[in-house]
């Protein structure tokens, strides 16, 4: 059945008197996930997610639209990593501004990036945009910040985890690796501690710090969690949905 919340599937028949309220851009990343996820890991939650929370927040009525999802990220720090592909920020920033172009042109002037890869950063390009097109109202939100992933998960990780295995364990089971084939996820940190104190960062080099590409172990992952997790995240971005239609841009601040 045609979602005509999804712009990939939906038509000029329909589209051609629709006025959306919000366009969506899912954002994620090609890259090695442990030995046991696809590569397209990130992009495949980062698509199930916007699609979920589009449908709750078009049955209330808010005119939501999901655009294609971007399946390359930046990932510099893994240029060694066999067919990790990479798209430098300042690639980001050309594709974001050409694509805002278009919607500022026809008037749909709200814009949430829905990022799904760590590597990302859109809040300087955000800046940037901001002050080429006074008229949109852009933001970003990560998923994974967005609730206490610790209520749903035990071990600690930002890549190929608990977190990411559970969700992949529901989303797409069919393309993960038997559990004898799960790498640990033990990784290195900088020697020097500032840098795993906060408030000072630089890029790890990824095929330096971990041997299966994986940041976290993933061994208590289930799929029972991953859908607990997905659901509660839907939940919640597709308030954000609501909100951001129901948003007056004139009158944004109390």
């Amino acid at each position: 059945m045609i979602r005509p919340y999804i712009l990939a599937e939906t038509n000029w028949k329909h589209l051609k008197d629709e006025q959306f309220q919000l366009a969506v851009l899912p954002w994620g990343a090609t890259e090695a996930h442990n030995y046991h996820l696809p590569y397209a890991t990130d992009n495949f939650q980062a698509e199930a997610m916007v699609a979920e929370s589009a449908r709750i927040a078009w049955e209330q009525g808010k005119k939501v639209v999901v655009l294609p999802t971007i399946p390359f990220g930046v990932n510099t720090g893994q240029k060694d990593i066999y067919l990790d592909i990479n798209l430098n920020p300042s690639t980001q920033f050309a594709i974001l501004k050409d694509i805002i172009t278009v919607l500022n042109n026809q008037g749909l002037n709200k814009l949430l990036i829905f990022n799904g890869h760590g590597g990302n950063d859109f809040k300087p390009m955000i800046r940037e945009l901001g002050l080429l097109f006074p008229k949109m109202f852009i933001s970003f939100c990560f998923f994974p910040q967005m609730l206490d992933k610790y209520k749903f998960f035990e071990k600690a990780g930002d890549h190929a985890d608990e977190m990411e295995t559970s969700l992949m364990l529901y989303l797409r089971e069919d393309l993960v690796l038997p559990k004898e084939h799960w790498g640990r996820g033990d990784h290195k940190k900088f020697k020097i501690k500032a840098f795993s104190q906060g408030g000072v960062w630089a890029e790890r080099e990824w095929s330096k710090i971990t041997e299966d590409t994986g940041t976290g172990n993933p061994e208590l992952a289930t799929k029972e969690k991953g859908a607990r997790f997905f659901r509660d995240v839907c939940a919640k971005v597709s308030n954000l949905f609501v909100d951001l239609c129901d948003a007056d841009l004139e009158d944004l601040y109390e």
